[in-house]
């Protein structure tokens, strides 16, 4: 990034970052479908190409938090290793592949005065992306941001400033073999805390902010933010086995939706059990989770069922636990007395973000499908597809729990907006 401005006077340079990042979304958004689909291709060829610089400019990113005392998870988050940088080549690859949604006309009528009325699918213009550590993200929001015809701001986290300066550049030199702007992905090249600050407060330059992090920086980017923000806050998804039910299929799925991967918004917090099946399926699924170390925090009648089982580790449920999102080998059990009380304790404690139905009974499917207010319902399958690339998204930028254009996982579409177009043959209004 060419900025005439340093960074340490943040207000000039925020500035500065906006107005170019507003002139290069004009310009993207008037992008062929070509020029976009060779910068992805190009990206992918640099990072294949760049292996060896990256993954110097990484370790001093792995050097800096380790010895800061970084904890080793987040450190295992920093590592932009061969295989990873190889899957972000490949996820490049795949949304060059992917149709272009901008431009596309949908759901035109002809109206009775003569005009034909319809929709159009355009770009946001320009979004701001905040995140943190993972600097795999960087590439994921760039690709994303270029085949949708926008602009983007990225602000990683300062854990990982090496790294995606790194990136940045990458996504730079490919966006200008292309012949795009290369102020079309710009990185904010400062670790001060502040920088947020300006850019969730810029609503002259800046249309959408997508907050990508813990809880503590999503909820701070909501609270203060002046510009739209796709965001969600807890990922505490609900497992329900419903009174009609395989509990073999019951068995495999919850399972997998707890324990397939602990640390996932999208992994499985709460199990509910209706009450015809939890003598039956509780100490089956209790067993492989005393195997597997999960603790289970229940309500008494599930105790009854579970309490008999050789190192299980059960311990009462509280009503903070009802609302927990543990990312942990933990989940709270409840059994509830009919297929009302499952949905009702949902969209009471439940965070909006993914729920499951594990039922054998149709009218009970459609009802769970049509009453709980989630990001993702499901039917027989685990929590853990609520993911943009099981979506055939190609990728995501994040999950969203709010209830406006982007619901779920926000791909390529959800970067876009529609606007209506009139087509006409000079038709007046009387």
């Amino acid at each position: 990034m060419s900025l005439s401005i340093t960074p340490t006077d943040l207000p000039a340079y925020m500035a500065q970052v906006g107005v170019a990042a507003r002139a290069a979304s004009t310009l993207m958004s008037a992008a062929s479908t070509k020029a976009k689909d060779q910068a992805l291709q190009a990206l992918a060829r640099l990072l294949r190409q760049s292996v060896e610089p990256l993954q110097a400019a990484n370790a001093q990113d792995l050097k800096a938090a380790t010895q800061v005392g970084l904890a080793p998870a987040l450190i295992d988050r920093l590592k932009l290793t061969p295989a990873i940088i190889e899957t972000v080549a490949q996820g490049c690859e795949q949304i060059a592949a992917m149709p272009d949604p901008i431009g596309e006309i949908t759901h035109v009528k002809r109206r009775p005065s003569g005009i034909s009325v319809g929709h159009m699918r355009v770009p946001l213009g320009v979004f701001g992306m905040i995140y943190e550590s993972r600097p795999n993200v960087t590439i994921e929001a760039a690709s994303l941001a270029i085949k949708s015809g926008n602009a983007c701001i990225l602000r990683g986290g300062s854990e990982a400033l090496q790294s995606n300066l790194a990136l940045s550049r990458l996504v730079q030199a490919a966006l200008v073999e292309a012949g795009l702007p290369p102020q079309a992905v710009q990185l904010i090249e400062t670790t001060d805390r502040a920088a947020v600050g300006h850019l969730i407060t810029l609503p002259q330059y800046v249309d959408v902010i997508i907050p990508r992090g813990g809880k503590g920086l999503i909820e701070r980017v909501s609270a203060e933010a002046r510009v739209p923000v796709i965001k969600h806050l807890d990922g505490n998804c609900h497992v329900y086995v419903d009174e009609f039910v395989d509990l073999e299929l019951a068995l495999r799925v919850s399972d997998n939706a707890k324990t397939q991967k602990y640390s996932p918004c999208n992994a499985a917090e709460s199990l509910l059990v209706h009450a015809a099946q939890a003598s039956a399926f509780l100490p089956q699924i209790g067993a492989l989770w005393a195997h597997k170390g999960v603790q289970m925090r229940v309500c008494a009648q599930a105790r009854t069922c579970l309490q008999t089982i050789p190192q299980a580790q059960v311990v009462d449920a509280t009503e903070a636990d009802w609302s927990e999102e543990y990312l942990a080998p933990i989940i709270s059990i409840k059994v509830v007395s009919s297929l009302d009380d499952a949905i009702a304790h949902i969209n009471h404690y439940g965070s909006h973000h993914t729920d499951a139905i594990l039922t054998t009974h149709h009218p009970h499917a459609m009802r769970f499908l049509r009453e709980v207010d989630s990001a993702s319902v499901m039917v027989n399958a685990s929590t853990r597809f609520a993911d943009g690339f099981e979506y055939g998204l190609g990728a995501e930028i994040g999950i969203s729990t709010d209830k406006f254009h982007a619901r779920g996982p926000v791909g390529l579409e959800g970067l876009t907006s529609l606007k209506w177009i009139v087509l006409g043959q000079g038709e007046v209004r009387t």
